[in-house]
């Protein structure tokens, strides 16, 4: 599949990211456990010289927990501050406060030998649609100070967070970029929920989800839906679809019910966790 997204909102949004990041002293990356280098949008690297680096493993719960040890070793040895989290969870929020001045020592050390008056750190959240951006600030801040969604697009102004005591954080909307080099990148990014389903074929989708699950989590599909995992990725579709009673008039499988199922229960964890990027490709 060759997977392009990036409405006109977006080439706005980088104009407005281009002159916000000016105003703050950290970049705080939500990137989606599942697949760690394909959320991650190439041009933020460039938008971010000269700032402070501090990047989310966001929906680990989601995630293998084996890929996720994995990911944050890698990320780490890259010299970026690195944290595993659910954004959900208010169990996570005691790490982020520690990570973030730990991100900024640098900064807060020579502001302090200028004998500057200390002020709360600047951080810009950034990441691509629906990767869970405004869940973690609110997560954070302990209350609903950020629109949230499970579909890409919510987010489409910034919106500055202000927490008191130590951080302020700039929310900025889901921010892709206008041509995916490898195909493999758009399909990650749309298998996880972060492009618009209704431009997409969710059956080519879901066909796709399967072949990639038969062979890196053999099994997970016939547990899931008692069903044998043989045949083609259309026909395992197919066996989903009955199992499920996907059936139009006549007995005839509702290819988009089935498809749409599969792909929901993918993104909700319901297929159990699941990492569609390893570590060892990324070498």
């Amino acid at each position: 599949m060759d997977i392009q997204w990036y409405p006109g909102h977006m080439t706005k949004t980088i104009r407005q990211m281009k002159e916000d990041m000016k105003l703050v002293d950290l970049v705080i990356e939500i990137t989606d456990a599942r697949i760690p280098l394909s959320a991650r949008n190439p041009d933020i690297g460039t938008l971010a010289q000269g700032k402070a680096r501090m990047l989310i493993l966001n929906k680990a719960d989601l995630a293998d927990e084996r890929e996720n040890q994995k990911w944050t070793a890698y990320f780490k040895g890259q010299g970026l501050t690195t944290l595993l989290m659910d954004a959900r969870s208010r169990g996570n929020v005691k790490t982020i406060t520690p990570a973030i001045l730990d991100a900024c020592r640098e900064k807060i050390e020579r502001d302090k030998k200028k004998g500057m008056k200390e002020r709360p750190i600047r951080a810009m959240v950034v990441g691509i649609p629906n990767a869970g951006k405004s869940t973690f600030i609110n997560s954070f801040s302990g209350k609903a100070m950020a629109k949230t969604g499970n579909k890409p697009g919510v987010t489409r102004g910034k919106q500055w967070i202000r927490l008191g005591g130590r951080v302020e954080l700039l929310d900025t909307p889901g921010l892709l970029w206008p041509k995916f080099d490898d195909p493999k990148v758009g399909e990650n990014i749309a298998l996880i929920g972060s492009i618009n389903d209704q431009i997409l074929d969710q059956g080519e989708l879901a066909v796709l989800l399967i072949r990639r699950l038969t062979s890196d989590y053999p099994g997970i599909l016939g547990a899931r839906y008692n069903i044998e995992e043989t045949g083609t990725p259309v026909e395992i579709l197919e066996s989903i679809g009955e199992k499920r009673g996907c059936l139009k008039k006549g007995g005839v499988i509702d290819y988009d019910r089935a498809s749409q199922i599969l792909l929901d229960e993918f993104r909700s964890g319901m297929l159990g966790r699941i990492t569609l990027e390893k570590v060892d490709g990324c070498d």
